[in-house]
């Protein structure tokens, strides 16, 4: 399995890695992800599909807030994820994270792991 950075991205309050994980790109959003941090974690997401990675794992287990605008991307790289035959896999919540999916219902569309070896290993 290849663990190198493809990329980040940084802007004050959200960081975002990426690397690749067999079929996978794992997407680590550090931070807080808001309408000001959005396209920070957009742009990372979108670039992995672009590149053919059509299984995204989202490790949640630094990322410290998450609005409705977050939620939006999340569920943006969901429906191309699906549309081009994968999907997206949440691993790691925090139970401030989990709790804007749970009271939006977000939780009942995304697959969701207690852990990023669990999300890979699915």
């Amino acid at each position: 399995m290849d663990r190198g950075t493809v990329g980040s991205a940084q802007s004050g309050r959200l960081l975002v890695e990426v690397r690749e994980e067999g079929i996978s790109a794992v997407v680590i959003p550090v931070g807080e992800l808001d309408h000001h941090t959005a396209d920070l974690l957009r742009e990372p997401l979108e670039g992995c599909l672009d590149r053919g990675f059509a299984r995204l794992v989202v490790d949640c287990s630094r990322l410290e807030f998450c609005d409705s605008t977050g939620l939006n991307v999340l569920l943006g790289a969901r429906l191309k994820a699906e549309a081009a035959g994968g999907g997206v896999h949440l691993a790691g919540m925090l139970p401030v994270v989990a709790r804007v999916f749970e009271i939006t219902g977000a939780d009942a569309v995304f697959t969701v792991h207690d852990t990023l070896e669990a999300a890979l290993a699915d």
